[in-house]
This record gives C-alpha cells, structure tokens and sequence, in this order.
C-alpha cells in the first residue's frame, strides 16, 4: 500500500508558484507544451497553497516579502516540498549585496532542491522536478530545518 501512495505522490505533485522576478517566466515557459511538465505528473497551478505539494521560488525575494513567503510554506500541507528555483532564490544572485535582499530563500525554508541559473532553462526546471521525484521514490522525507541537505543541481549547457 505504501508504494502506491509514494506512486501517487511522486506523480501528482501540485504546483505553487511564488514568481517575483524573471525566473518567473521560464517557470511559465516549462509549463506550455513545449517543455509540458505534465507528463511527468506535475499539475502546473494549485488554486492555493492549501492545495499544493511543491512551492517553486523564483525570483529575487526581498526581505519584505520575507514573511509572506514564510505565511504561503506555512499554509501547505504535509508533505511540502520546496524547489529554489534561480540564482536570485537560491542565494540573492546578482542583487546578493543589497541590503533589502534575502540571500537565498533557505534562510526562510527549507529547501528540498536549488535549481542554478540566471534565469535558469526550462530544462533545468524540468531536471530538478525529476531529481525531487526521485527524492520521493526513495522515501527521503521533505527537507526541514533539522534535516535540510542542499541538494545543488549542475548548471546545463547548450552541449549537455
């Protein structure tokens, strides 16, 4: 019985975008038919966290949009996963040095998988929802602040 549950929830994972800045975009460009993530079970838009597996951050979040952020993880239900989705969530980006800039959405939530970029490709988004499935086959919990382990994906090429 377990194995149909984890099945299920490795293949219905219910999206929640919380857009702020660019990467924002190629979170939409993942979802159209080109790159179509939901042939690999990822339902693009939840109507709220409420109903939402996985938070996608991406963009630059600025420490007044800090707790905002906190209140939208803290409105999911068990169990949430957390994507940090462009060099603006994962550590600040080029905005690192400014002193309203949160550096990197870790320091906010647990993070599960940082997807790198500057505005990463669709394809990396594609890549490090299918690395967090596998994290869900293997039966690895959500990351949380005891147990958080900062996956890093590798940044793809043109060539790779």
């Amino acid at each position: 019985m377990k194995f149909v549950l984890d099945w299920g929830r490795r293949y219905s994972l219910w999206v929640f975008n919380f857009g702020l800045a660019c990467c924002a975009i190629e979170f939409i460009a993942t979802s159209m038919s080109k790159h179509d993530f939901i042939r690999l079970g990822v339902i693009p838009f939840a109507p709220s966290p409420r109903q939402a597996d996985l938070m996608v951050v991406s963009g630059t979040v600025t420490d007044k949009m800090a707790p905002a952020v906190q209140r939208l993880y803290e409105q999911m239900p068990e169990p949430k996963y957390v994507i940090s989705f462009g060099a603006c969530s994962n550590c600040g980006g080029p905005y690192w040095d400014s002193y309203c800039v949160t550096k990197g959405v870790d320091q906010l939530v647990p993070v599960d998988v940082y997807v790198p970029g500057c505005p990463p490709r669709p394809e990396a988004l594609l890549h490090g929802i299918m690395r967090l499935q596998d994290r869900i086959a293997a039966d690895e919990q959500p990351a949380s602040r005891e147990t958080a382990r900062f996956p890093l994906l590798r940044r793809q090429t043109d060539d790779s």
